[in-house]
């Protein structure tokens, strides 16, 4: 029987191949209209990965203990890029949202560190907590104030997607942490209260909501790509039109290489790849609570869960937009979707769990481990 770990790595594998083939498949029309080179984003994306691969291989060989003293650094660093993001001339701003740094031809968004960062430095505390985590202060009111500085500048970039993916899984890894239920709950009314009343007062979000509830009302404007999406879907049908002959990627869909990519590989290769990319999604997420769950230590029970939903959970917000379940969020799909942020953090995270994984099928020294686990106990 194929070991978690195997596993794992065969469906990242699985989902990359597919989103590399697919990106040559959706962004030459736009790479021609913008770059005059079909393939623009093919070449970025394939430079993107490989960067990504090396970084998630490192990760691989990296003793996850080494991660631990590493948490406040990241956190700080994380909250100074998503602050200085928000600076007008370092900041690049795009679609009224200021959430990238441009890198010569590419292009950075700190949030994805600060996802994984948020991961990190709640699995410290959660660890370094362990017998004080059923009280109030240490247990949920600590805690929950990194998770309000993560999501809340997230938030005002702003980034409404991420900012409540970011809410949701801190919740979830307190939760997973041993954190009294009755205090998530009060926390979570709360702060989900202050996120709907924001959506009110924004009037693009609230565009957003009312499309999604009435959808053909708004086809020409806030549900286009939504409609367009379908569309695509029932082009597709079963086994799909075939690679390359999509429709919809013809400027009816304008983030078909990114948000909108899953639509496109319902069109193409039909309702069997969909699926398929749903039940890989699955399998990983099942990876990675057995990964969880066989952790040595809280540290990396934690570190685990927490890297696991993250990227999980994203994909069920992406796939839910795209078929139009949820309201439209700009969270890409994690391995498929275009962007270089996205792809390396992804990578970094899953060669963080597969060397949990390691540890928890005793495929490391455990000398080494333990020393290193000595060293970092006072952090």
């Amino acid at each position: 029987m194929w070991k978690t770990p195997t596993v794992l790595i065969l469906i990242v594998l699985l989902l990359l191949a597919l989103g590399i083939v697919m990106l040559a498949s959706t962004s030459g029309i736009k790479a021609v209209e913008l770059y005059d080179d079909p393939n623009y984003f093919f070449k970025r994306q394939a430079l993107w990965l490989l960067i990504a691969v090396v970084v998630g291989a490192l990760a691989c060989k990296i003793d996850y203990h080494r991660w631990r003293p590493l948490a406040l650094v990241c956190l700080v660093a994380s909250a100074g890029l998503l602050a200085l993001v928000l600076v007008p001339g370092i900041g690049a701003k795009i679609g009224g949202s200021r959430r990238w740094f441009h890198l010569g031809i590419l292009s950075v968004q700190p949030s994805e560190l600060a996802k994984f960062s948020l991961i990190l430095v709640l699995a410290w505390w959660m660890a370094r907590e362990k017998w004080h985590v059923r009280e109030f202060w240490r247990g949920a009111v600590a805690p929950l104030v990194i998770i309000g500085l993560v999501a809340g500048l997230i938030f005002i970039e702003p980034d409404f997607g991420t900012a409540l993916l970011c809410g949701v899984v801190g919740l979830a890894i307190l939760y997973a942490g041993g954190t009294r239920t009755a205090y998530l709950a009060v926390f979570a009314v709360i702060g989900f209260s202050g996120f709907v009343a924001a959506v009110m007062r924004d009037p693009v979000r609230m565009n957003r909501i009312v499309a999604f509830l009435n959808p053909e009302q708004y086809a020409q404007t806030y549900s286009f790509q939504l409609l367009s999406a379908i569309n695509a879907f029932i082009a597709g049908g079963p086994m799909g039109v075939g690679l390359g002959g999509s429709i919809q990627k013809h400027y009816y869909l304008p983030e078909a290489h990114t948000d909108f990519i899953f639509a496109i590989i319902g069109e193409e290769l039909g309702v069997a790849a969909t699926l398929a990319v749903v039940l890989m999604f699955a399998g990983l997420f099942v990876c990675g609570l057995r990964i969880s769950l066989r952790a040595p230590d809280t540290f990396g029970r934690i570190l685990a869960f927490g890297i696991t939903l993250m990227i999980t959970l994203q994909a069920v917000i992406n796939i839910g937009v795209v078929i139009g379940l949820l309201p439209t969020k700009g969270l890409p799909l994690p391995f498929i979707s275009a962007g270089g942020s996205s792809l390396i953090i992804s990578l970094l995270e899953i060669g963080v769990l597969y060397n949990i994984a390691l540890h928890a099928h005793g495929r490391v020294g455990t000398a080494e481990t333990q020393a290193i686990k000595d060293r970092v106990h006072r952090f």
